[in-house]
């Protein structure tokens, strides 16, 4: 295992509506971005599971500059 890789078992993965809370959007929003390919996510069965790292990313790369 290389420095970069996390340990599956340390990953955190959140439900899409635990996503949508802490994103303060819509279920159907995290959908739209997971669908999309914006939001990395796995499929769980019929159920989608997202890792708490790849929200923090997005939502990184998703500030913009006020002016």
């Amino acid at each position: 295992m290389t420095v970069t890789e996390t340990r599956l078992s340390d990953v955190k993965f959140l439900t899409v509506a635990e996503v949508a809370s802490i994103m303060r959007v819509s279920k159907m929003t995290v959908y739209r971005l997971v669908h999309s390919g914006e939001l990395e996510a796995i499929r769980v069965g019929r159920s989608f599971r997202v890792p708490e790292q790849a929200v923090n990313q997005y939502l990184r790369g998703s500030f913009v500059a006020a002016s």
